[in-house]
């Protein structure tokens, strides 16, 4: 399945629409996405993986790939280190998001595959599926959800699906 968000901050699974939040600068060509400017870069990107916070919940249904996160977990967002977009074990010396947030956003998060195979500095790192705040706000270039919006689409995701993010 292709799932779909659109710039008018809504994700298309199927038959189904939900509200979802967009990069905080709107959309633009992978191939000008740059680490930091807040842009959810156009394309088709694979779903890759699950990750969860165990403490929190247990893992939702999904046939997606799962694996629990620690408070030693973080991803490379320094496009000068070698682990530039993967996932890293903290405490980690170059610059990198922490996965174990207190604010509950990536309590699920799935891995995009966008700049990923191999990753590219600086075309963008960490462009997840995650958990919305309450209000939607923009995220930092992410495509955010409510849990129980990211829930349904966990449920009918599955390996080999992608989610495409473009214009209306």
């Amino acid at each position: 399945m292709i799932f779909r968000a659109v710039s008018t901050g809504l994700f298309h699974a199927g038959d189904q629409a939900f509200p979802c939040a967009i990069g905080r600068g709107g959309f633009a060509p992978a191939a000008a996405k740059r680490e930091g400017d807040g842009v959810s870069p156009i394309g088709v990107w694979p779903l890759r993986f699950l990750l969860y916070r165990p403490d929190r919940r247990s893992a939702p249904a999904t046939a997606l790939p799962i694996r629990a996160i620690t408070p030693q977990d973080g991803w490379c967002d320094d496009p000068a280190h070698p682990d530039y977009n993967r996932l890293v074990q903290l405490p980690f010396s170059a610059s990198h998001e922490v996965l174990w947030r207190e604010d509950g956003l990536y309590d699920l998060v799935v891995v995009l595959g966008h700049n990923d195979d191999p990753p590219v500095a600086p075309l963008g790192s960490a462009i997840f599926l995650h958990l919305a705040k309450p209000d939607y706000a923009p995220t930092e270039g992410c495509i955010a959800l409510s849990r129980p919006d990211l829930e349904a689409v966990l449920a009918r995701a599955a390996p080999g699906d992608a989610l495409q993010i473009g214009p209306d």
